[in-house]
C-alpha cells in the first residue's frame, strides 16, 4: 500500500547535487521535482549571494 503523505523511503537513493555559492549537497525535493536543473543554490541567502564574494 502507497502512502501519500511524503517520503518515506531512503533518502541517500534520491539525486544530490552541490550549491553553486556554498557548496553544501542539496538533496532532491519534491517542490523541485518540475526544475530541479534550474535549482542552483541551497536557500534564498545562498541565492543573495550568489553576486557577492
Amino acid at each position: 500500500m502507497k502512502d501519500d503523505k511524503g517520503f518515506k523511503g531512503n533518502k541517500r537513493a534520491l539525486p544530490a547535487k552541490p550549491c553553486a555559492v556554498c557548496g553544501r549537497p542539496m538533496s532532491w525535493r519534491r517542490a523541485w521535482a518540475k526544475n530541479w536543473d534550474a535549482v542552483l543554490y541551497c536557500s534564498d541567502a545562498c541565492r543573495r549571494r550568489k553576486g557577492g564574494t
